[in-house]
């Protein structure tokens, strides 16, 4: 870059740090040098000669339980390593989150980690390839966290994810073993790959069991209470179901309040098996069966992941945890409804 702008290596290094006010022209040639060969200041030299460095966390919504439990993983990690830690919302949004990433890299970050779903169109997903070779090159590095990797595989991207269809496996098993054969599904929405695990786990559930998918007990929520509510009115408005498996356990709470407002008792009239086991689910009346996701250790596994990268290492690595169901109290034998839905006496 030197040559480019015409300097010495040591007038840059000084441009850049901000020890050094060049005549204009000078710092015109170089930032403008900076610019065209896409230039960012290594993290891992710069931490050779600062305190800390910092780990980017990067969330979809940051009132999420799930999100902040995975963030008091990476926080508890990178403060363990001398790290400082720093969380971003995308509001779901892909353009911010490769604007996010962007800005994490000129600032110097040694880590960005990005933490549950995102609609992963191609053209994204080639961006966020590039985003994670630029990262590369500035000796950072790109961990996905509860989220698969549907990119290349030759690509700077290391991954940290619980077995969501599995779980979904499970969840839907557990009510088909209890005697349920109407079980519906509060789906995420479609376009996350995580929401699509577990649609596949439901589904491989209900084949394994000698069930038929039946796509009118499929509603698609965002994941959260409201949205949760509104769909679990829909299906029990519309649907003979009488057990839900809900994406998430903020969907599971709406869709235990749709029941009550509908007149139906959970477990009795209504079996709900929720996804996340957040602190919530022992709250909810009556206590949520759920899956349990390891969501620090999520957390804890992507920083150590990004952070102690050792020469050898592939260009890419991956991590799974395992997740299981965790009984409680929301899970009833169906009983025989009336014309009103609520079980007979």
């Amino acid at each position: 870059m030197a040559s480019r702008a015409g300097v010495s290596v040591a007038t840059v290094s000084r441009i850049l740090s901000g020890a050094y006010t060049a005549p204009p022209a000078t710092h015109e040639r170089v930032m403008q040098a900076v610019q065209d060969l896409d230039y960012v200041v290594n993290a891992n030299a710069r931490s050779l000669n600062t305190a800390s460095g910092m780990v980017a966390m990067v969330v979809n919504d940051i009132t999420s339980p799930f999100f902040m439990n995975v963030a008091s993983g990476v926080e508890e990690q990178a403060v363990a390593d001398g790290r400082v830690c720093l969380v971003c919302s995308t509001q779901g949004v892909p353009e911010r989150e490769l604007s996010v990433i962007d800005l994490m890299r000129q600032r110097g970050a040694e880590a960005v980690i990005l933490v549950g779903g995102m609609a992963e169109t191609e053209e994204h997903l080639a961006q966020l390839t590039a985003a994670a070779e630029g990262l590369d090159r500035a000796g950072a590095r790109l961990v996905l966290c509860a989220r698969p990797w549907k990119g290349g595989a030759k690509a700077p991207v290391d991954v940290v994810e619980c077995d969501m269809e599995s779980g979904a496996f499970a969840a839907t098993s557990h009510l088909l073993s209890a005697g349920h054969t109407r079980v519906a599904h509060l789906a995420g929405p479609h376009e996350f790959s995580v929401a699509g695990q577990r649609l596949e786990g439901y589904e491989r559930a209900l084949r394994a069991h000698g069930v038929k998918p039946d796509p009118a007990l499929v509603a698609e929520s965002d994941m959260t209470r409201e949205s949760g509510y509104e769909a679990a009115c829909r299906l029990l408005t519309d649907t003979d179901a009488t057990a839900i498996f809900c994406a998430s356990d903020m969907s599971a709470a709406g869709a235990i309040a749709a029941a009550r407002d509908l007149g139906r008792s959970v477990p009795d009239d209504l079996s709900v098996v929720g996804f996340d086991d957040i602190p919530l689910a022992e709250d909810l009346y009556p206590r949520l069966t759920t899956v349990h996701v390891p969501q620090q250790e999520l957390g804890r596994s992507a920083t150590r992941l990004a952070l102690h990268r050792r020469p050898m290492d592939p260009p890419s690595r991956r991590v799974v945890l395992g997740s299981h169901v965790v009984v409680r109290q929301s899970v009833a034998p169906p009983a025989r409804l009336n014309a009103h839905g609520k079980a007979d006496s």
